[in-house]
């Protein structure tokens, strides 16, 4: 049997999508798929699709003739095309052109916007959907959307984001001592400094903990365009909120955390989320998107825009240790049942089989004499 042979396209590539296709790359390679990564050169910097063993095609985001004619170059040989998001399946469906080569497309995540913005957003997505011969949604929600936008085949595939370094490896008061909070309660919140990931409200709910003895440190790893807006406000209203900016040890951050926050707007299936759950650690989120179907019972969830509510839960949890560890061994739990890596290349394989394999020839009927 040939090898068979897959391409993955990535548009701007956010952070979770990105990790997820290097998780995937890897996972196939070592099963021993063909795999290409066509995205933006820096992408491979940051992700290191080649390092997995994938074949790496710079191909810029822009859907200019050159860009394109790139990504046809890529796509010639290809069994299968993996798109992940529709910005990149609007652009792979044009590459191919019409060739009966089979177009996955992952939805990892809900673009939302107004006016003239909004209605192109809303006919890239139906281009995207009714391009697919499958759409997988990373929620249910996701997988609903797909369809109203006219998916012949929309299927649920939770993305599993890579594990973090397991518990117990991190000296979490030599971490709280370099915070200087080794006598104040550490709650930590981790994403770009971006407005859906609702660190406005944070701030809003960290001004009522100024009221708490001690009162809690909070901890904002990740940068953004909201950055000087954000520490405006954390110097102007005087706030117990730290921005470090990004850093390559959230895991320790986390395991030396009493609680972490995911304040956001809107998510699908949290990376953040599932990264702080697998290491134990406290979770109040807001109730939006994919989180309630991906945390259940591990975490504790507020409304978004309620500052009142998400300041109460957090100093309810942070004065009841008990509680604390009920929601930490409750989230370990949980993410216990989540699909692991190889069940997702496992889904991906499946699928892709499914695609590629000629249909079964129906059977002859032999006469039988009477």
């Amino acid at each position: 049997m040939s090898q068979l042979r897959t391409v993955h396209v990535l548009g701007g590539g956010s952070a979770g999508s990105s990790a997820h296709v290097g998780s995937l790359a890897a996972g196939l390679v070592a099963r021993g798929v063909h795999v290409t990564v066509c995205a933006p050169a820096e992408l491979d910097h940051a992700h290191d699709f080649s390092g997995a063993g994938a074949c790496f095609a710079p191909v810029p985001r822009r859907s200019d003739p050159a860009a394109l004619a790139a990504l046809r170059v890529a796509c010639g040989t290809a069994d299968v095309v993996h798109a992940h998001g529709p910005h990149a399946a609007v652009r792979a469906a044009l590459a191919l052109g019409g060739r009966r080569v089979p177009l996955v497309v992952t939805w990892h995540a809900r673009a939302e916007a107004k006016g003239a913005r909004g209605r192109c957003l809303r006919l890239m997505e139906r281009k995207a959907a009714r391009a697919a011969a499958v759409v997988l949604g990373t929620t249910s929600e996701l997988v609903d959307r797909a369809r109203w936008r006219g998916a012949r085949d929309a299927r649920l595939a939770p993305v599993c984001a890579p594990a973090s370094r397991p518990p117990g490896t991190v000296d979490a008061d030599k971490v709280r001592a370099e915070l200087g909070v080794l006598d104040r309660p550490l709650i930590v919140a981790s994403g770009s400094l971006v407005p859906h990931h609702g660190y406005d409200l944070l701030l809003d709910a960290a001004r009522m903990w100024r009221g708490l003895d001690p009162d809690p440190l909070v901890i904002v790893a990740g940068e953004g365009r909201q950055r000087a807006a954000l520490q405006r406000r954390i110097r102007n209203e005087e706030l117990p909120v730290r921005l470090v900016g990004d850093r390559d040890d959230i895991a320790d951050l986390l395991t030396a955390a009493d609680l972490a926050v995911l304040p956001s707007r809107w998510e699908a299936r949290s990376a953040v989320a599932q990264r702080v759950l697998r290491l134990g650690v406290p979770l109040v989120a807001t109730a939006v998107g994919g989180v309630p179907e991906l945390v259940g019972d591990g975490a504790e969830l507020v409304p978004y825009g309620d500052a009142e509510a998400l300041a109460r839960v957090v100093a309810e949890l942070l004065d009841d240790p008990r509680r604390r560890a009920r929601l930490a061994a409750a989230g370990r739990a949980q993410a216990a049942g989540w699909p692991t890596e190889d069940d997702t290349v496992a889904q991906m394989l499946s699928i892709y089989d499914e695609l590629t394999q000629p249909p079964t020839a129906p059977r002859s009927r032999t006469n039988v004499p009477a």
